[in-house]
């Protein structure tokens, strides 16, 4: 596995973590363990999905983000900000308000990911009625979902709609804009994304279905926005920066993805656990006659996204509000260029399995399934991992003991006791009372 596999834009600092147990049981692929008192990621499992870092109440958990300096290690910087990024401002009402303070704040230009957004949606139109279309086709938009089908649902990668996400497209248009306007070459331009979330930060540094990301930096919303809020009562309002629509923007949302579509056969939903059920249910094949799924890993969409620093269902109002002024949409295309498709493909990463031996794992598995059945079924996360199966694989991988179920634990501890009674008692009671009383000898 190539070295940047292992990159994770979710981090865990030791010091704060207090061992409790909110991680573990929030994690959809179960990338989490507590051992010796404070939690482990298993990096082969994470998906970066930042559901252990809404839960934490340590905040032993945290995404890994580049400083907004970033944007000084080029001769010319482009901010790609994210629909989700107008939806922290109160009373806007003018997107060229929000894109001309980034200008202030000395970005050389803005390109908007909703205007990369209206030409996906564009794309995706065209796919859907081309003829060998594999339906429903599943949307990549959202990386932690790509990754969550890639580790957990192999049998769904074909379903999965094989375009760039839109920030990779904004980058790749923004800097091919930048060198024909500037004439420097493509290394010396850094587009810049301002990320709702820490899997899009992992996708920028570890991208999947390209070779590399046009994303030169990421920064986190939760950090653009305080130092963006001083400049946006004075800026220089600039007209005609804007460059996107309500399909655009609406990408935001749940469901805005799927609505620019115009094909009311489609299904949308989102929040991690919510997105799992729905692929279990697909893999089973529950649904039929669909054209479109739209999973977004956060609670309401990229609103939810725990880099941002508004609640989500209040920014997504605000978004509503806001695209009351804007077009429907302002973005076509006549064909879809190369630069928007995966120039490869989607691999299933086998991390869930037990040995590449088929025979080996085979036997892991009974052995799996015999310790599973001796636990009592809890789930509780008391050993450390978020549930009885979990533990039972761990035990066989080498990694935990049965003893690290506190109820075990203590049938061990009762029949070790129990034990030891009998062999300091080793004769009947009947026969101990007579050697006590001489009167009975």
């Amino acid at each position: 596995m190539k070295q940047k596999e292992f990159f994770h834009s979710v981090t865990l600092d030791r010091d704060k973590c207090m061992g409790c147990i909110n991680c573990i049981k929030r994690c959809p692929t179960e990338a989490i363990r507590v051992r010796n008192g404070k939690a482990k990621i298993i990096s082969e499992r994470c998906i970066d999905c930042g559901e252990c870092i809404r839960v934490c109440p340590h905040h032993a958990k945290k995404a890994i983000f580049d400083p907004l300096s970033v944007i000084d290690q080029y001769e010319y910087t482009i901010a790609l900000p994210a629909p989700s990024f107008y939806g922290q401002f109160n009373n806007l009402d003018d997107v060229d308000i929000v894109l001309s303070a980034l200008i202030d704040l000395g970005f050389d230009a803005v390109f908007e990911v909703s205007k990369a957004a209206e030409l996906v949606s564009d794309a995706t139109r065209k796919i859907l009625h081309q003829p060998d279309c594999p339906k429903p086709l599943i949307s990549s938009a959202c990386p932690a979902v790509t990754r969550l089908i890639r580790v957990r649902f192999p049998s769904l990668i074909d379903n999965i709609l094989d375009l760039n996400a839109p920030v990779e497209v904004a980058a790749r248009l923004a800097k091919q804009e930048a060198m024909e306007k500037t004439g420097l070459p493509a290394e010396k331009i850094g587009a810049v994304f301002i990320s709702p979330c820490p899997a899009k930060v992992t996708a920028a540094k570890m991208p999947l279905g390209t070779q590399k990301s046009e994303i030169s930096a990421v920064l986190a919303v939760s950090e653009v926005y305080p130092k963006l809020l001083k400049y946006m009562d004075h800026t220089n309002h600039r007209e005609g920066l804007s460059d996107s629509g309500k399909m655009g923007v609406a990408w935001a949302s749940s469901a805005g993805e799927s609505s620019a579509l115009l094909n009311d056969n489609y299904l949308a939903a989102d929040g991690i656990e919510n997105v799992i059920r729905v692929l279990e249910d697909l893999e089973d094949e529950k649904f039929s006659n669909l054209d479109f799924i739209e999973l977004n890993a956060c609670n309401g969409g990229c609103v939810g996204g725990v880099l941002n620093v508004e609640n989500p269902y209040i920014a997504r109002t605000k978004l509503k509000r806001l695209r009351k002024y804007l077009p429907v949409s302002l973005n076509h295309l006549s064909q879809i260029p190369d630069q928007m498709k995966w120039d490869e493909p989607l691999e299933f990463t086998p991390v869930m399995e037990l040995d590449a031996d088929f025979h080996v794992a085979l036997n892991k598995m009974n052995e799996m399934e015999h310790i599973e059945a001796s636990l009592p079924g809890l789930d509780c996360g008391s050993c450390g991992a978020p549930s009885c199966k979990a533990l039972a694989e761990d035990v066989v991988r080498g990694f935990a003991s049965v003893d690290d179920c506190i109820f075990k634990f203590r049938e061990n501890v009762a029949s070790f006791v129990d034990n030891i009674h009998k062999l300091e008692f080793p004769f009947p009671q009947s026969y101990r009372e007579k050697q006590d009383d001489p009167e009975k000898k």
